[in-house]
Formats: C-alpha cells, structure tokens, sequence
C-alpha cells in the first residue's frame, strides 16, 4: 500500500505555553448494550456526533440509524414492517426464497423513503466501537439487525430505539487526522497508506449508494483475522439473506469485529477509530458476494 497518507487539516501543533488551559473534549453519545437494548440518550443535537458504543453482551452487535420519513414513528415498524421480516426470514430459512421475496413486497410504501444514515459496523462482544457521523434533524430509529440463534433479528428482541436528532447545532468537529477509505460499486472498497499497530482512525467515503440484493446497501467493517480463519464463510455469513447469515450462532471463529462506518447516504462522510496489534485484518462489507464486488480485502499490520 505504500507510505501512509495522513490528511491533517490544521497546522502542526504548537508547543505548549506553560499554564494554557487544556482544551474541553469533545461531547460524546454513549450507547451501551448488555443484553437486547440500547441504553443512550433520547435526543441528541444535529450536525457531527461520536457515538461510543459499549458492547457488554454476549453477541455481536451494531448501532444503524435509521432517518424515518415525517409523522412515521417506531410504532408504524412494530406493526407494519417487523411482521414481513419475521414472515420472509422464516421462508428464508425452510428454502423458500422466492416466496420470501413475495413476503418482502408487503413492506409498507413509506419503507422505501426510510434514510440509512450511518452509525457504528459490527462490534464483538466485550469491544467498544467509536464511530462520528453527521446528523440531520429529525426522528431516527437506532437499530441492530443481527440475528438470534432461532433466526429473529435482534430488533425484534428490543434493538429498536427511537433517537430524535434536534434543530440546535452539536459543537463535535471531524477528526483532523486520518487515513482515508472509500467504497463504491465500481472500485469496492479501498484506501491510501497502511493502517498501523496502536490507535487509528479511518475516514470512509461513501461515492455512492444503493440497495444490494438483499435489500440494504453497502458499510464498511473492520475485522481482526486469525491465523487460519475461513474468509469464505465469513463472507456467507454477513449476507443476512441466507438461512444462517448474520446469525451470532453461526459466526466462523477465527473473526472479532472492531467497529466501523454503516450504511449511508452516497456523498456521505464517517469516520471510525480502532485500536490494532499486529496480524491480519480485513475491512469488509455486509453484502452478498463481497469479494467479487471488491467489498472484502485483507490486509496486514506490522511491528
């Protein structure tokens, strides 16, 4: 990959004049999952927003904020949308795919208008993942899809939570340091430099955006590889489309996930933070056939 690229956007630091105040850090939304629910603030302010998300469970886990169209709530998912998963997984996992897709087509006109705009990728068990987003106004739902050993996404477990971003202006600023990562249907994912052992931060761009054939579209996930582990079935299992995909029972060993950036608008900008030793790792998408769409690639940290 060659040197590594970093786009520092202020002027170097300057030496400290004795007695300077220390700067105030940056205000920070803390969401924290022990079992089945998002414990977090109810409303946050519009613009850049960190979230810092404490997996305490025993599951993988993520936060996608979903930005509803207005005067659609929470309660409009649980009657109207929850029951057409739950009705097209159950098909999905006795083999019958082409009457789940009849299934999805009783989603409600308004899904279609429902915004993915960002938040935390995969996370492990015992990890916190830090991710910054930019929000705008207006009621979101923050959600985690991933499935329960039964089959039911964990949404359906109370991973569902409304989030209302407000008018007034959050004062959190980009990171000013990072390395840059990109995704689009055309060139996959990819990125300048190396990342390195010790803390990182990632910048990922998203050039575009649409639905994949599973209906969702594409994120970016870190995830720590060991020595030996099976890419292929990892790759299977981020497809939640497929009987055992996204379930946390059938996740290969060999895999621990660090976070990253969902699923958002094409333009949109998020940045990540991750902690790397040295070994194996791979940024991957949770999309069907990921490798062939260049969305899976492995990469290694060095001493």
């Amino acid at each position: 990959m060659g040197l590594l690229f970093w786009n520092c956007k202020s002027d170097p630091k300057k030496a400290e004049v004795a007695g300077d105040p220390e700067p105030e850090p940056e205000p920070t939304i803390e969401v924290v999952t022990n079992s089945m629910e998002f414990i977090s603030p109810d409303t946050i302010p519009s613009g850049w927003n960190t979230f810092v998300y404490k997996n305490n469970s025993t599951e993988p886990h993520f936060i996608l904020l979903d930005k509803y169209p207005e005067g659609i709530t929470i309660e409009n998912t649980i009657e109207e949308v929850a029951p057409v998963f739950e009705e097209g997984m159950q098909l999905i996992m006795e083999g019958k795919n082409e009457a789940a897709m009849g299934a999805f087509g009783k989603l409600p006109e308004w899904f279609s208008k429902v915004v993915f705009s960002g938040g935390t990728g995969l996370i492990s068990p015992g990890l916190t993942a830090t991710t910054t987003v930019n929000l705008s106004p207006g009621y979101y739902v923050m959600e985690c899809y991933v499935r329960m050993p039964d089959g039911r996404f964990h949404t359906s477990m109370g991973m569902a939570k409304e989030l209302i971003v407000t008018d007034s202006s959050s004062t959190v600023r980009p990171p000013s340091e990072y390395m840059d990562v990109q995704i689009s249907r055309q060139d996959g994912i990819s990125w300048n430099g190396q990342p390195k052992v010790g803390d990182n931060t990632f910048r990922v761009s998203f050039a575009d955006q649409s639905p994949h054939e599973h209906f969702i579209g594409h994120d970016v996930n870190l995830v720590s590889v060991a020595p030996d582990a099976d890419l292929e079935a990892l790759e299977a299992w981020m497809n939640w489309a497929t009987p055992t995909g996204l379930m946390s029972s059938s996740l290969p060993e060999g895999f621990t996930f660090l976070g990253g950036a969902n699923d958002s608008p094409g333009g949109s900008v998020q940045y990540f933070e991750a902690e790397l030793a040295p070994g194996q790792y791979a940024f991957i998408s949770e999309v069907p056939g990921s490798q062939a769409k260049g969305m899976f690639k492995t990469f290694q940290v060095s001493e």
